[in-house]
């Protein structure tokens, strides 16, 4: 079982997952399956003429890896009731086939809903390259189950 809304602490440590390793596996299959086949993500000699001289990874296939990450952490598992929504989300950095990532994140805020039944956590979500550099972060607030 994860973590009640009471468990989440914005003065604790920040968590950390462990990597993942973005293949070129990874990427074409999320271009098949979300339709998006941009060049600069599949067509490895076309991206080679582009600014960034190779090809990159979808931002958002690094955004759904990430969700995976904190899923497999466990904190969430089984305690989540609702995803409610992104806020501030930047992609500041590429991120390359071979790259890997993994999630730092920490709690900002949390409130009790009205009925105490839940509460919104809302965490600083960072995803960090295997240089540490941050490659996309912002804010996601979570309904979660309180011990009640």
């Amino acid at each position: 079982m994860g973590w009640f809304f009471e468990d989440f602490d914005p003065q604790a440590t920040p968590v950390v997952t462990p990597e993942k390793t973005i293949s070129e596996t990874d990427v074409l299959a999320f271009a098949a399956l979300s339709g998006d086949d941009n060049p600069l993500h599949t067509d490895a000699h076309y991206a080679e003429r582009s600014p960034l001289g190779q090809r990159v990874a979808h931002g958002l296939l690094v955004l759904s890896v990430a969700t995976g990450l904190s899923a497999k952490a466990g904190q969430l598992q089984g305690t989540a009731l609702a995803f409610l929504g992104m806020e501030d989300w930047r992609f500041l950095a590429p991120v390359f086939f071979g790259d890997c990532i993994r999630l730092r994140w920490s709690v900002t805020e949390k409130r009790l809903t009205s009925n105490g039944q839940a509460g919104v956590v809302k965490r600083r979500m960072e995803i960090l390259n295997q240089r540490d550099e941050v490659v996309q972060s912002g804010l996601f607030a979570t309904l979660v189950r309180t011990r009640a």
